[in-house]
Order: C-alpha cells, then structure tokens, then sequence
C-alpha cells in the first residue's frame, strides 16, 4: 500500500511540475463532451436496438477517444434470462460480428431486467 501511495504520489507531482511548465503538452487522446456520440456509437447502438429490441437499457462508448478502436457496451434485455454471462456475451458478439472485425477490442457487460 504505501509503495502504491508514493509511486501516486510522485506520478502526481511530475504532472503537477509539468502543468505549471511554460512547455506546451501535446496529448494523443480526443476528449469529448458527453452528450455527443460518434458515428461508431450511433451504428453499434442501431445494431444492439435492432437485435434486442426488449432492451430496457443500452449504453455505447467508444472508450478508444473517438478513433473507434475500442468500444464499452451495457446492455440490459430480458432475452438475457435464463443465458449465463458467457452466453449473453455471445450473443451480443453475434449481433456486431461485422463491426467486431475492425476493433482492437470490446468490453461487454449484459444483465437482465430486475422488474
């Protein structure tokens, strides 16, 4: 615990010193406002909707930065009851097969309606 503690507290200081440098910090990572959805999160979203369409609940993020690399999906649809979690993913693997072939990666998490 207390390596973790000052390795944090040493990562902290080195951002600190470089924030209150006149050197300017180029960073590779887009942010966004949250209310604004990119193209891949619209089309997966399309997809999920269309496939489960009982879904009470659907959450896509590109957690990749906008480049559509990496997506995060929350799902919750009563076509989940009765499937263990390897086979609601499975299913949510299927419904996107295509879009899958161009990601690096994708986290998935599925539950089923608790009304």
């Amino acid at each position: 615990m207390l390596a973790c503690k000052r390795s944090l507290t040493s990562t902290m200081a080195s951002a600190f010193r470089v924030l209150r440098s006149d050197r300017v910090v180029v960073c590779s990572q887009v942010q966004r406002h949250l209310s604004t959805q990119t193209d891949g999160e619209v089309r997966i979203a399309k997809i999920l909707r269309e496939k489960f369409p009982s879904a009470s609940s659907l959450k896509v993020a590109d957690i990749s930065g906008g480049c559509g690399a990496m997506y995060e999906i929350h799902i919750e649809s009563s076509e989940f009851k009765g499937k263990r979690t390897v086979q609601q993913h499975q299913l949510v693997n299927q419904a996107l097969k295509d879009e899958i072939q161009g990601m690096h990666g994708l986290r998935i998490f599925t539950d089923v309606p608790k009304h």
